[in-house]
Parts: structure tokens; sequence; C-alpha cells
């Protein structure tokens, strides 16, 4: 009875002093813990193919937003490079050409697991793999196409960009292509097809039977509806926010976030500062725009609004994103010492749209993505190196390290497998 007693006492002890150490963890040091556990992922970085040389490459600390040094410091595991092209004429040299863009961002991308970075990062095409390769302490790759445009009217392609390994694609960017209509229809209010043509029809079966997730984030509304009403697996916005919150045509609505779920998809939130907060991002870009503008002019670089992009030539549109995360990074800096800058959109903007999306849809179905590379990027997530900032505004927030384990990329793997099951169903009939 004695030695019972004194066991009982002891453990009485080691309860008491695990309490109290759970109670004197803070906040910051809990964000640390789960992020360091949790696997990361980010649906959306942008490439430049000007960044996967022998010379100049991600091994490199560049100035561009992802690489494998900044990957490491904010503990991101999973980085999704973009095969993105942008939208053009609907005819076969339009193709053409654009299908020589989306090869060569192909190719950067196996150059950079294979060739440059074989040790510390490795091409994931499942869910299994994104385990294993993280499991082994190397960084993950993972493709996504943004714009099905270089496909053309060849859908066997959709398989070609399959085994290359593309595990999503959205069927339109920011103009109507082949496929769909774009969510860029709302400026004009004139549609091609009113959702999807019956190529996009006939392409949303193929991406089912190959397993590669079908994405919305630039398709219009109706284009959407359309997809989920005939894909026999789940769907995927790769970054976008609530449209309830800021009502930009990138967003979803309450009718789309509902049909995600309806859906079983998931919805990456995007750290895009106009997709967040509107009265926020435009006063800041107002200021930000006369920065960089002097940046640009004191460095002899020609300088550019965004509006202006679709106009430029390629050489112009090459040279523009090779300075552009150098006068960014400069303009940032410089503004530090600015009293009278407005306040930019943070990571408490984006966690809000977050928030909003786990109320309404529930936490299953909602992710996390940057569109770093592209014009993504906020303060306290500016770059791969400041991830943790997401986790730590999330635990402030309440959230559980399974809640924030899904957040960071369970749900979207969980799509991922599904998908992909849905394809061997398809293939076994």
């Amino acid at each position: 009875m004695k030695k019972l007693g004194i066991l009982l006492a002891v453990l009485l002890v080691f309860a008491c002093a695990n309490e109290r150490k759970n109670k004197e963890e803070t906040i910051e040091d809990k964000a640390k813990r789960i992020h360091k556990k949790v696997i990361t992922i980010d649906t959306h970085d942008d490439i430049n193919v000007k960044n996967f040389t022998d010379s100049i490459n991600y091994t490199q600390r560049l100035e561009n937003q992802v690489n494998l040094p900044k990957m490491k410091e904010g503990e991101l595991d999973v980085a999704w490079f973009i095969v993105y092209t942008g939208q053009d004429s609907l005819n076969n040299t339009g193709y053409a050409k654009a299908e020589a863009n989306a090869m060569s961002k192909f190719a950067a991308i196996k150059r950079l697991c294979e060739d440059y970075a074989p040790d510390e990062i490795e091409l994931a095409l499942n869910s299994e793999d994104v385990r294993r390769i993280h499991a082994s302490g190397k960084k993950v790759a993972m493709i996504g196409v943004e714009n099905a445009y270089p496909i053309g009217e060849d859908l066997s392609k959709f398989e070609d960009y399959h085994k290359r390994g593309a595990r999503y694609i959205s069927l339109s960017h920011n103009g109507h292509s082949q496929f769909c209509d774009s969510n860029t229809g709302e400026n004009d209010d004139i549609w091609l097809y009113n959702g999807l043509s019956k190529l996009g029809q006939n392409a949303v079966k193929e991406m089912n039977r190959h397993g590669i997730m079908i994405d919305v984030s630039h398709p219009s509304k109706e284009s959407m509806k359309q997809m989920v009403t005939l894909s026999k697996a789940p769907i995927i916005a790769s970054h976008s926010s609530a449209r309830a919150l800021c009502g930009h045509s990138r967003n979803l609505d309450d009718e789309q976030l509902l049909l995600m779920k309806e859906n079983g998809g998931v919805i990456q939130t995007v750290a895009f500062s106009s997709y967040l907060n509107t009265e926020k991002h435009e006063a800041r870009a107002a200021y930000m725009k006369v920065v960089y503008q002097e940046v640009a002019d004191s460095l002899n670089i020609n300088w550019y609004d965004r509006s202006q992009f679709a106009s430029l030539s390629d050489k112009q549109k090459d040279e523009f994103m090779e300075n552009y995360p150098k006068v960014m990074n400069i303009g940032k800096e410089l503004v530090k010492s600015k009293t009278d800058a407005p306040s930019p959109v943070n990571v408490a903007d984006f966690a809000d749209h977050i928030d909003y999306m786990v109320e309404l849809i529930g936490i299953d179905h909602v992710g996390i993505s940057s569109d770093f590379d592209g014009g993504g990027g906020i303060d306290g997530w500016s770059d791969a190196s400041e991830t943790l900032n997401v986790t730590t505004e999330l635990v402030k927030r309440g959230y559980s390290e399974e809640e924030i384990e899904k957040l960071w990329g369970g749900n979207l793997l969980r799509v991922l497998d599904e998908v992909q099951a849905v394809a061997k169903e398809i293939q076994g009939s």
C-alpha cells in the first residue's frame, strides 16, 4: 500500500510538471512546434526559366520569393511550381508558341530536381511521394498548369502533361480560352460559351481519366459550376479567396464555396493583396506605385503597371519579370523608413479569409497558397522565408494542430488521392 502511494505521488508530480510545461508554452513556441511537425504545402508558385540555369538557379538565395534557401528558412516543405502561359489568339499559331513556352517550364522544373539539386528537392506525383520525400529531409516539388491554352485542341496532350508531372490544370487564365470562359469576362460581360465549350467539356473528362485535379481559380463562375456538374472527382481552386470579404472576380462567392464543399474539393486561400482587402490594397498600391517607379528610374529600368502587361512584347515581359523582384525588394526596404505609408495588407487579413471560409464550408475544404513570383505576397508572408508567420497567426486564432495540418496541405492531398482514385476506376472500366 505504501509503494502504491509513492507511485501515485510520483505520477502526480509528473502530471503537474507537464501541466506547467504546457501552460508555459508561448504562442510562438507552439507555432514553431506545429510548423515543424506538419507538412506545409503552397499550391501556387510561378517560375521564370531564367532562374533555372547552370549559373542561376534555386540552390541560391535569389531575389525572387521562392527558392531552396528561402524554403528552408521558412520551413516551406512543398512548392507547386507553375507552368504558366498567358492568353493569346485561339489558333494553331498561338497554340504552338504557347506550347513551346510550357515545355520550357516543364523542362526547367525537371532540371532543378534532377540536375541542379537532386539531393535537396524531388518531384512528387502523389501524396505518398510527398510524405516519402518530406521524411527524407528533402523539399518537394509539384507541378500545376495555369492555363490549358498551350494544349491547343489536341486532348491527347492532357496525358502528355500528366506524364510530365502536371497534377492540376486550369482551363483558362486572364482571357477566354478554347476550353472555357474566364473570370475576366465580368469586365465587359462578353462571353464565348457561357461556361464550357464542347472541347472544354471533353477536357474535364480527360482530366478525370488521367487523375489531374481541375483548377477553377481563373475560369468564370458559370464555367466552374459546369465543371462541378461534369466532374466525377473533387475540384480545387489553387489560388483564390472569399468574394464576400473582397469583391474581386478571382475570388469565389458563397454559392461557389458551397458548391466546393458539396463537390468535396478545396479552395486554397491566396496571399494576394488585391484579393484580400480592396481598400487597404488600393491605398498601399497607389503609394507604392510612386516608390517603385522611383526605384526603377534610379536603376534605369523600364517599369510597367500590371494593367499594361498584356500589351507588352515578349522581350518587354521577360525584361520586366527579370527586374520585378529587384525593384520590389528595394522599394519595400525604402518604405520601411517612411512614416506616411498606408498600412499594407497583412497575414491577419489573409487569415480573415481562412476564418470566413472555414466557418462557411468547414475545415476540410480550405487550404493555403501564395502566388509567389506571380504577384502574390503580403506583409508578414512576403516570401517563402516568412512561412512560419502564417502558422503563428493560425495558432493565435485558436486553430488546433490537426486543423492547421489540414489547412497546410492535408486537405489538398486528400483531394489529390480522391482524384487519382477516380482515375483508376475510370481506367479500369
